[in-house]
């Protein structure tokens, strides 16, 4: 197996990782989760680098690493409702977008059709993993002592910048999820109006 595909395994460990740490009773869960969820995201980043420098490209990959990095992505906003750190509603449009666009995608497939990812995509992706650091790292800069409160917790128009940034990243994130969605399903319209 070459490290590609090691790289989005790990993802998946990863993943059960973070979300034992942020349903579990241990000191300073939040901060753990950040980390774990840091390094799979860069797990994401370094996969497809080395894929494309090495041209270790493989079906694996193809499958795989998209649907490792949507159980990653998708896991943190459920795990958020679940934990009252974010609306369901919110949610619901994130991951019925990453539903709609892997069963277009299996459609495409059935037709012997591959339909490449676009600009809107990989934006979205970005402002998600963006908005997902931001609400684990509101809910965990103070068990980081000194270093969290001042790189963090500095005052801005009465309270911690981190108060601000966090729903500006999750508004941006939703909103980006929900149009690179609908964008997606209208260019790509053909290929299930023929079957309705």
């Amino acid at each position: 197996m070459n490290v590609p595909n090691k790289l989005t395994l790990s993802r998946f460990a990863l993943t059960i990782a973070f979300l034992a740490f942020m349903f579990s009773p241990v000191p300073m869960r939040e901060t753990l989760a950040l980390v774990l969820f840091s390094i799979a995201s860069l797990t994401d980043y370094f996969d497809g680098k080395i894929a494309r420098r090495d041209k270790l490209i493989t079906n694996f990959g193809i499958l795989m690493d998209p649907l490792a990095d949507k159980i990653l992505v998708c896991s943190a906003f459920i795990a958020f409702v679940g934990l009252n750190w974010m609306p369901a509603w919110m949610v619901v449009i994130i991951v019925a977008r990453e539903l709609a666009i892997t069963g277009l995608r299996l459609l495409a497939a059935s037709k012997n059709l591959v339909l490449a990812a676009e600009g809107y995509g990989k934006h979205k992706t970005i402002s998600q993993i963006v908005a997902i650091i931001a609400i684990l790292v509101r809910h965990s800069y103070q068990q980081m002592g000194v270093v969290g409160t001042t790189v963090f917790g500095f005052d801005l128009l009465g309270k911690p910048w981190i108060d601000w940034f966090e729903p500006l990243a999750i508004w941006v994130a939703v909103v980006l999820t929900g149009v690179s969605g609908l964008l997606y399903l209208w260019r790509n319209r053909q290929l299930y109006l023929q079957d309705l």
